[in-house]
């Protein structure tokens, strides 16, 4: 008898599958905006033994080592325990590190409870997005991450405004009570992933074909079976695809040294890219460090810099949201790229300003309005576009049987650069000065070329229309094959999907019968 799950069937299974993803996500951006606001917290410095800045930054900073090694750890552990445990076991751990935070009373319990927390993390964000993917329709797919972007930046708000509200309270409980908040969410998700389904991928990849053919009809709906003729159709693109790649007669390591079907290191290596491009906008200064750079670079006071900061984690959240409407209707490419020019253009006027507030020339009041003003343009460009783009992009671009080590391997880059910047951005503000932003105008600007050449379009492709787009060994530069960067779906797919569902329906009938 087929296994139920939590919301049924359809749209319903569809959106707990998004609430439980999205609940991950929230955790994620909450970690990332709560250790800034504690950090400026004079009980827990004085706890804490006022630590230097560059200590500082560093119990900050190797949360991001910890989220590294469980985003690695994926790479062998994802398949084995599937979607939805990997979820729950990182869960977890997040929460048993959470909680040697909250009691910590010294700088190594604090490092040994954020390494802890960022395992967790890192196997909740290599897990999340793919999970989301693997179980959404083609046209819904970008929409639904976006909607993970969205709460993520949710998480961070709640950060931002729980920190604000407590800062008012006396002794630890202002920055204890945040720390074991994370716990709340660990809870969620643990009530959720339990009674929800695996993705019919990567069962399928683990020749579980009947269990495969149950969940795809029950993310179909409207009383659709293992029988229906729709649900055979995606059952046999899935797996016709899957047979061609062929990969698992290659080991990792020869993947990894060129050999093996075209196209599977360079789209691990677009993948790991453009979750480097994320982290190299200057966002996490930003999520991390705001209330921070409001008192040190800015020098407002410490309520001021609360305020502010819980204001921009307002604005990031409405424009992260506005992402919704734009990423499928202009695709993945014009987004990054227009968000790249803003977020470029952002950090150059900032860099002006701060310039001019550290030399004494103007005033300093409305030099502070405009790089305050240009901190929110930043968040919303960055929100409306790389935020989203990036994520859903590294889980898209990967083949069928690498996508779990290739989201894992783009996922853990993305936790080493992200530790890079929280370790430097202390010492940047405080040695550089505005010079410091330059760094990060520069490199948002070089992502508009770079995305231009070579990423190809994924918007309104099927996971498995990627994979036939590599098969045919395309050139590295895209720019010029319309095929790669056209927003609407070939053609030529559509009409693949059609000819393997009308002559191949039942190739495999006795696959599942035999099983």
């Amino acid at each position: 008898m087929p296994r139920k799950y939590l919301g049924g069937s359809g749209q319903a299974l569809t959106i707990w599958i998004s609430v439980a993803a999205s609940t991950v996500l929230v955790f994620y951006g909450y970690d990332q905006g709560v250790f800034g606001n504690v950090l400026i917290n004079d009980d827990f410095l004085a706890t804490m033994g006022n630590p230097s800045t560059g200590l500082q930054g560093t119990i900050s900073s190797l949360y991001t080592i910890g989220a590294f090694v469980g985003s690695l750890s994926t790479i062998w552990t994802g398949d084995i325990f599937g979607r939805p445990k990997q979820i729950l076991l990182g869960s977890i751990i997040l929460a048993i590190g959470a909680t040697i935070q909250a009691s910590s009373y010294g700088v190594a319990q604090m490092i040994v409870g954020r390494i802890v927390a960022g395992v967790g993390t890192g196997m909740n964000t290599a897990t999340a997005s793919i999970w989301q993917a693997e179980t959404s329709t083609l046209s819904k797919r970008g929409q639904l991450i976006i909607i993970q972007m969205a709460n993520c930046i949710t998480g961070f708000a709640i950060s931002n405004w729980l920190t604000l509200g407590l800062s008012f309270a006396k002794g630890s409980v202002a920055w204890r009570f945040p720390l074991a908040f994370q716990i709340f969410f660990s809870a969620i998700i643990c009530m959720l992933c339990p009674f929800l389904p695996d993705s019919p991928r990567l069962l399928l990849r683990k020749d579980k074909h009947q269990e495969a053919l149950e969940v795809l009809a029950a993310l179909e709906g409207n009383g659709a079976t293992t029988e229906s003729p729709s649900v055979r159709a995606q059952y046999q693109v899935i797996y016709t695809v899957l047979e061609s790649e062929n990969l698992k007669s290659y080991s990792w390591m020869q993947l990894l040294s060129g050999k093996g079907p075209a196209g599977v290191l360079r789209r691990m290596i677009l993948g790991i890219c453009i979750q480097v491009m994320n982290q190299l906008t200057g966002i996490n200064l930003t999520s991390y460090y705001m209330s921070y750079i409001f008192i040190n670079a800015l020098k407002f006071n410490s309520l001021r810099s609360r305020l502010l900061a819980a204001g921009c984690s307002m604005d990031y959240l409405f424009f992260a949201c506005m992402a919704y409407f734009t990423i499928e209707r202009f695709g993945r490419r014009k987004v990054m790229m227009t968000s790249a020019a803003m977020s470029s253009l952002c950090w150059t006027i900032i860099a002006i300003v701060l310039a001019l507030f550290e030399s004494g020339r103007g005033n300093s009041h409305d030099l502070g309005i405009v790089a305050v003003t240009f901190f929110f343009v930043f968040f919303a460009a960055f929100g409306m576009g790389i935020l989203g783009v990036t994520w859903v992009y590294a889980t898209e671009i990967n083949a069928l049987e690498m996508r779990t080590k290739g989201t894992s391997l783009a996922a853990a880059t993305q936790w080493i650069i992200n530790y890079m910047v929280v370790q430097v951005t202390p010492s940047g503000i405080a040695n550089i000065g505005w010079r410091f932003w330059i760094v990060w105008a520069v490199i948002c600007f070089s992502f508009i070329p770079i995305t231009y050449l070579f990423y190809p379009e994924t918007t309104g492709r099927s996971l498995e229309d990627i994979d036939r787009y590599f098969e045919r060994k395309p050139s590295i530069i895209v720019a010029w094959d319309k095929e790669a960067t056209s927003v609407k779906r070939p053609e030529q797919f559509a009409r693949m999907d059609e000819e393997i569902a009308n002559e191949k329906l039942g190739a495999n009938a006795t696959v599942v019968e035999a099983e």
